[in-house]
């Protein structure tokens, strides 16, 4: 299952009144549903009557004609697992309530009434229906087909698929303390709303932004269906949207006025959920302070399938690059926050040390590339001369012709002041103290040129009286590909959250939008290497860091779902399994998967004394904020 439930939503043709008829329909989506392994299907708001029934609801033949439907319901789908809630009137106690009917193997499980019901503008419903607040700290029951059926306020619970199902009617959604707050501190990770809700100009995004906000403050999922297209005109439309949310993420949505039957199916990722509320102290104390938090209130299902799903049956986009939105509109104003908080948290640094330069290596790569455009945009802000932006150029032993090239067009396109130390000759000096044979290509003969080119810029930082800024990325410090003391170390790192595959998307946004196109695109066309090793006979880059570690794109993948929901290895495989479908074998993403969980542990050491960087979204590696670990931390338990 790897922690998913598989949920739906459903708009079934009606015709208003006619039970006999939306039962049918019903009864054929509930059918469907079963087939395609949804363990949890959620109908609009009186779905067996219509909502539009109005002065009807009075009549005993309509209410007489909803107990047959539900009979009628109940017996069609006794042999079927998937569990459903309808929306139908229910007389209790001479009262008439609006309500959710909870449907698994041909028995009613429960029924919930309203509690909120609107009686303003178009809606009348008080005219017809009582609200269930009395009902909210108290467990009624009504007697229905010869049975006591709990009739209240339940959280619906399989412990075998992990779900707890909670569930609110339309308006109360609407409401400032929804209903599905409450359900949420009792356990519920699932909220189903059954609504009615009319179309009117822009109130379709409106209603987007209300789901979205409340499955976000509840970290839970949220289904929400809508009475459709075949519900009366008189005086409305309803156009039956629906759409399945995530933690404030939309997964799946209809196209609304649809006039046949439609159903949407996604599955949600039970196991994120509840990591987010474990992580997430807010939640926790909310729990403690609801007076209405109690284990009463669960109602247990149980599940006869095992709803198995894996890379090739999970119904759910998976991103292969979730560091980047999927839309290019997002990509474009996400870049340009990423960018601005980069250029404040550098001009706050450079504003409280006074200083009027700053120091860069610039290698010709997409990393130093970034930071020179942070600082490039920084001075601008500052009013500072782009010409005290000093970048070097340390030319070494792996220095491909092509790097070099870029490094002088880059830093005159941007008005920088750019100089050339070339580090060989102290290389070979240096070897020849430490007794190394510079024919021996090893870790020491990288890491030499590394640190060298990191004492040349501190030693620049005392003498023009400017910070050194680093250049890693997020990337390079989960893996710790990066030299200890050497490329690790600066004053102030302006990259240490962007990862790489981020990285070119700020670049090319620059370049699309601000200038030095030229320089930029080929830079980002340039293989990524640390370049400490010698090129080709033609001067071209040799040693390729992808084609030592493994893919970036499929690193960060990791990175992001190992730090950002505490994956499992097995769950993290599947899931790239599926971003990564065709492009890559599995055995391959395997292997990947473990260089990945080795290095991410075993180079913790680098990562506990990192400079001083600006935090740029939800993964963050500093050990002075968003990651603790023991450097000496075991990484077999992971990959056993």
């Amino acid at each position: 299952m790897h922690g998913f439930v598989r949920v739906g939503a459903a708009v079934p043709k009606l015709k208003v009144g006619n039970v006999d008829y939306n039962v049918d329909e019903i009864i054929k989506l509930v059918k469907e549903a079963d087939e395609k392994d949804v363990a949890i299907l959620a109908f609009p708001e009186l779905s067996i009557t219509g909502y539009t029934c109005a002065d009807l609801f009075f009549q005993r033949k309509l209410i007489k004609n909803v107990q047959n439907g539900l009979s009628k319901l109940m017996d069609a789908t006794k042999y079927l697992d998937t569990l459903y809630v309808v929306g139908a009137p229910i007389v209790s106690n001479d009262i008439l309530y609006n309500c959710a009917v909870v449907i698994h193997k041909g028995e009613i499980q429960g029924i919930q009434p309203k509690i909120f019901i609107p009686n303003y503008n178009e809606f009348y419903e008080k005219r017809w229906f009582t609200s269930g607040k009395n009902m909210i700290n108290k467990m009624s029951y009504i007697q229905m087909f010869d049975k006591t059926i709990p009739f209240g306020y339940l959280v619906y619970t399989s412990q075998k698929l992990g779900y707890k199902l909670g569930i609110e009617i339309c308006e109360d959604l609407w409401a400032p303390i929804p209903p599905s707050s409450n359900r949420v501190l009792q356990g519920a990770n699932i909220i189903i709303n059954l609504s009615a809700s009319n179309e009117l100009i822009g109130k379709v995004n409106y209603r987007r932004n209300l789901i979205k906000a409340q499955s976000a403050r509840c970290i839970c999922a949220y289904v929400y269906t809508s009475a459709g297209v075949h519900e009366s005109t008189t005086d409305l439309v309803f156009g039956g949207y629906s759409g399945i949310y995530e933690n404030g993420r939309l997964l799946k949505e209809n196209n609304r006025f649809d006039r046949e039957n439609n159903m949407i199916i996604s599955d949600i990722d039970i196991d994120m959920l509840t990591h987010d509320r474990i992580k997430n102290k807010t939640f926790s104390d909310s729990k403690d302070m609801d007076s209405s938090n109690s284990d009463d209130t669960a109602w247990f299902i149980e599940h006869e399938k095992g709803y198995e799903i894996n890379s090739k049956t999970l119904i759910r986009n998976v991103n292969k690059t979730p560091f980047v939105p999927s839309d290019n509109a997002d990509i474009t104003e996400r870049c340009e926050e990423i960018f601005n908080i980069q250029v404040a948290g550098l001009a706050k640094r450079l504003e409280h040390t006074g200083e009027k330069k700053v120091i860069l290596g610039l290698s010709g790569g997409s990393d130093s590339t970034l930071a020179a455009l942070v600082c490039k945009k920084t001075f601008d802000l500052l009013g500072l001369d782009s010409r005290d932006i000093i970048t070097i150029t340390m030319p070494g032993f792996g220095t491909s012709n092509r790097t070099y090239d870029n490094t002088f067009k880059l830093a005159n396109e941007l008005g920088m002041t750019i100089r050339e130390i070339d580090i060989k000759a102290a290389c070979v000096q240096h070897f020849k103290d430490i007794g190394h044979d510079m024919s021996i290509k090893d870790v020491t003969y990288e890491n030499v040129q590394a640190r060298e080119r990191t004492q040349i810029l501190m030693d620049l930082s005392n003498k023009e009286k400017g910070p050194v800024i680093g250049t890693g990325d997020l990337s390079e410090l989960a893996l710790g590909w990066c030299t200890y003391n050497g490329d690790h170390m600066s004053m102030y790192a302006v990259n240490c959250s962007i990862p790489k595959t981020l990285v070119k998307y700020l670049i090319k946004w620059y370049a699309m939008n601000i200038g030095a196109k030229e320089v930029l695109f080929d830079i980002l066309d340039t293989p990524i290497s640390p370049e400490l090793l010698p090129p080709d006979d033609k001067g071209n880059i040799k040693q390729v860091t992808e084609g030592l570690i493994g893919p970036y794109e499929v690193h960060d993948f990791y990175l992001y779902h190992f730090i950002r929901f505490g994956m499992l290895p097995e769950k993290m495989l599947m899931l790239a399994v599926k971003a990564f479908d065709n492009e890559y074998k599995e055995e391959q993403l395997k292997n990947w998967l473990e260089i990945f969980i080795k290095r991410f542990f075993n180079n913790q050491f680098k990562r506990s004394c990192i400079p001083d960087g600006p935090k740029v979204g939800s993964i963050c590696l500093s050990p002075r904020g968003d990651w603790r670990m023991p450097s000496d931390a075991d990484y077999i338990g992971w990959i056993g």
